[in-house]
């Protein structure tokens, strides 16, 4: 089994390439550049991936792309199983943890994930801490990683004493993602612990080697000292000097969607209203609107 891997560096792709690494497969890395933060046309070019988004898997045996995090997951798994692989990253009904690992491997992308992004957009579009929408997405946060960290305080991996793919699917929105928005995990020791253990395992190193070699790791309490988001003048969401003329328009339904909805910037950071309006046209055709993924 040979797949083609896309990873787009700093990205939730790098789950890809570790759980690749934990599977032992033979596999291709393409990476990616990001453009100068979002991904670049030659990822969002690639046949068959319709949102531009990563990661993006190719089985060109089978004739076969997919996107998605979970769907790559499910796949390489799923082939590896039938092509007679005998390491199990996964568990059954009926095995013990099995309700843990199916949580837990949805919660990465179902709850996590999402607040942690709606978060972020609110701090990079420099919206105060005392507008409701921040606070309830501080709050999102505070409660996902905190039900984390008791569940890790008497569970080794997510699934209890196995690593699982849940494992795999977890660690970017704990690690690489404080890169959009650094936070620090000092009142979630367990978590610390996790992720410690996280950076001893040989594929998880042999991955981040692969894929991001020039990437300080995030595995330890204390926030990265910069962001790669930055808030720009007048309130609005702006990703580093070099897109500073594009503005980004919030979905508060998607993370990584930006270009579905947007909201008057003055009213949200007065307080005066405290949801997102969907309305492209209030957008003024000069701000421009930036396409990607994060």
């Amino acid at each position: 089994m040979v797949l083609t891997v896309h990873h787009l560096g700093i990205s939730q792709s790098e789950r890809i390439v570790f759980l690749c690494e934990e599977l032992g497969i033979e596999y291709k890395l393409v990476k990616h550049t990001r453009d100068p933060i979002m991904a670049p046309k030659s990822f969002k070019s690639l046949p068959g991936n319709q949102t531009g988004a990563a990661p993006f898997l190719e089985d060109s045996e089978a004739g076969i792309t997919l996107s998605e995090s979970g769907a790559i997951c499910d796949y390489v798994l799923g082939k590896y199983a039938h092509e007679g692989g005998s390491k199990k990253l996964k568990k059954e009904y009926g095995d013990k943890g099995y309700v843990d690992f199916v949580y837990y491997y949805n919660f990465a992308n179902g709850n996590l994930q999402p607040a942690l992004s709606k978060a972020m957009l609110l701090a990079a579009a420099q919206v105060p801490q005392d507008n409701a929408m921040a606070q309830y997405a501080a709050h999102s946060v505070n409660q996902s990683l905190s039900m984390l960290d008791a569940h890790l305080k008497d569970n080794k991996w997510l699934a209890g004493e196995d690593f699982t793919v849940a494992d795999c699917m977890i660690i970017y929105s704990l690690t690489t993602q404080r890169y959009f928005a650094p936070r620090s995990y000092e009142k979630y020791p367990n978590i610390v612990r996790y992720l410690k253990d996280i950076g001893e395992r040989p594929a998880y190193q042999k991955a981040m080697e692969k894929g991001d070699p020039e990437m300080k790791l995030l595995l330890g309490a204390e926030a990265p000292e910069k962001s790669l988001v930055a808030g720009g003048r007048s309130g609005i969401g702006y990703l580093e000097e070099e897109v500073a003329k594009s503005i980004v328009c919030f979905c508060c339904v998607h993370p990584y969607c930006m270009l579905t909805s947007s909201y008057n910037v003055s009213d949200l950071n007065s307080g005066r209203v405290n949801m997102f309006v969907p309305s492209m046209t209030e957008v003024p055709p000069s701000w421009g609107v930036l396409e990607g993924s994060l």
